[in-house]
């Protein structure tokens, strides 16, 4: 007997069930929360958010859900306690991303993956091994949110809206990171010019203790409230809007540098990328200074160190 929805509609072609903007968020913690809210509101485009929640090697629900995803997104791991290192959480978060990442990419193998979980640049390389996917569709949000926090203490010491302010910060997201001092400037006008000393240890102004409050701004909110969660869940919006809208605008995220700044090892940093909807499209070529060449060798070795003693 014909159902009502056969006596009304006849079915011409099959639907595709594909949505072309689909999103899976790995993780429901406060970060995964957080993401999927922002993406939610903010992304002004069809998006399907699917939640999934992960403990070491358990998964709460079918990742078969996830299937044809565009971008996933994952903020799965253990929580940074108070007064631990980014650094610290590797081996423990290791564990996590290999129950994780196989099934994802069987699932959803054309798709780009969004690393949030911590310490970023290490579990992003990490995935990108795990995935087998190309290192232009493995990402890691990493100091896209250091840069935000960057351009908004300057803008506040200058009176000036963050907007109007342009610096970026670069290697890995956590204590190693490096401020480039050298491209901070309002309406074209480099700081530097103004004050050579400017980020340096005899600056009269005191613009380093900028850079200490971005590093420290992790530590202090975990501190008072626990965790974080609304700060970098805006920051994923930013990356998941270029990438789902091909916007191809410059951020400061986690990617292959072996063979940038004189990087032999095969390591994840921050350095300002073109994203797109194929990921990361391109890398500007900035122009490092002396000094901040040094200090970006010194962000990659200290991930090296690390890296090279990893388990999986």
């Amino acid at each position: 007997m014909s159902t009502v929805k056969e006596k009304l509609i006849e079915n011409l072609i099959r639907e595709d069930k594909s949505s072309q903007n689909k999103i899976t968020i790995v993780g429901t913690g406060a970060v995964g929360m957080a993401c999927a809210i922002c993406v939610l509101l903010k992304v002004s485009t069809v998006i399907v958010a699917f939640l999934i929640q992960v403990l070491p090697l358990v998964s709460f629900l079918d990742y078969s859900v996830s299937a044809n995803s565009k971008l996933v997104i994952v903020t799965a791991g253990a929580r940074q306690q108070e007064g631990e290192s980014r650094l610290a959480l590797v081996q423990r978060n290791v564990n996590i991303m290999k129950s994780i990442i196989p099934t994802i990419v069987h699932y959803s193998p054309d798709c780009k993956i969004l690393i949030v979980s911590n310490p970023v640049d290490i579990l992003t390389y990490v995935v990108w091994k795990l995935s087998g996917l190309p290192a232009t569709r493995v990402i890691g949000s990493g100091c896209n949110l250091d840069s935000a926090r960057f351009r908004y203490l300057i803008g506040e010491k200058l009176g000036v809206h963050p907007a109007s302010c342009h610096g970026w910060i670069i290697g890995e997201h956590g204590d190693s990171s490096v401020p480039l001092w050298s491209g901070v400037n309002v309406a074209g006008v480099a700081l530097k010019t103004l004050d050579p000393n400017l980020g340096t240890g005899t600056d009269g102004d005191q613009w380093k203790n900028i850079h200490k409050q971005v590093i420290g701004s992790a530590y202090e909110i975990i501190k008072l409230k626990g965790y974080t969660s609304w700060a970098i869940g805006l920051s994923v919006t930013d990356l998941a809007g270029s990438i789902l809208k091909n916007l191809r605008r410059v951020h400061p995220v986690s990617v292959m540098v072996k063979g940038f700044y004189g990087i032999k090892e095969e390591l994840f940093l921050s350095i300002p990328c073109i994203l797109g909807r194929n990921g990361v499209s391109d890398i500007v070529k900035v122009k490092l200074n002396s000094e901040e060449e040094v200090l970006f060798k010194k962000s990659a070795d200290t991930l090296w160190d690390i890296q090279k003693e990893l388990v999986f």
